[in-house]
């Protein structure tokens, strides 16, 4: 006869756990003895031994004590339909693996296949993970407040980039993230890209999403904030001067 330490230990697991298995009604408790103790048979260790085996391989509690006096067509039936269980269970869990993974990149679930292709082409042309995020918060902006113009922003960003030019000053903008809002180079800076927007003719100052693109670009650098202020002041002015002829 064993003590409940004996039993435990020949089965492999804590005196907790049989006191456990006892509590859910898989193993019986026998009565205490004239020492005060309860002791346990060997097939109470037969027993313990089954129900470890069983739960170790994912079989559920509440099904295992079916199982201990099942048949044995029975059991093999039992233990198929929980083997499909459990690998129900492995492709869910799979999936939300995969899902878990999307969230990390923080593009795939919110943003469409042509939009996260752009976020790669920056990365690509070394644009810095802190710049590719703000892009795309802004494309999420775009997507939620003015989709329609979606479309067309893919194919000019697409654009853009295969412009050396503009790829140049995207570049020199994206270095200039950590510069003292004063540096020279930002007034040069400043100069070559209101060149090209009056090259290009950019406008989209009437974007519902541009406020907040704007906003969050110049929460990120001061250096950033003051290239958008001078900008938006040039542009402003142009667009007062060809009012007033």
């Amino acid at each position: 006869m064993l003590t409940i330490s004996q039993l435990a230990a020949t089965a492999g697991v804590t005196v907790r756990t049989v006191r456990h298995y006892h509590h859910v009604g898989l193993l019986p408790e026998p009565e205490r003895d004239a020492s005060g103790y309860r002791r346990y048979s060997a097939q109470a260790a037969v027993d313990l031994i089954r129900i470890r085996t069983l739960a170790d391989a994912g079989v559920p509690l509440a099904r295992i004590d079916a199982l201990l006096h099942a048949q044995p067509t029975e059991f093999a039936a039992a233990i198929t339909d929980i083997d499909a269980e459990l690998q129900r269970k492995i492709d869910q869990l799979a999936e939300y693996r995969l899902r878990i993974a999307e969230l990390a990149s923080g593009e795939r679930l919110v943003l469409p296949p042509e939009v996260v292709a752009i976020l790669d082409r920056m990365r690509g042309l070394g644009v810095s993970e802190l710049r590719v995020r703000l892009e795309r918060d802004s494309w999420i902006l775009m997507q939620a407040l003015d989709p329609h113009v979606m479309p067309q922003r893919i194919r000019d960003k697409n654009a853009s980039f295969d412009d050396p030019e503009t790829t140049r000053l995207y570049l020199a903008c994206d270095q200039s993230v950590d510069w003292d809002p004063q540096d020279p180079r930002l007034d040069r800076l400043i100069d070559d890209m209101d060149a090209w927007e009056i090259k290009h003719g950019r406008d989209s100052g009437q974007a519902r999403y541009l406020k907040l693109v704007v906003s969050r670009i110049s929460e990120a650098s001061p250096a950033w904030q003051r290239i958008l202020g001078v900008l938006a002041h040039r542009a402003e002015q142009r667009r007062t001067a060809a009012h007033t002829k």
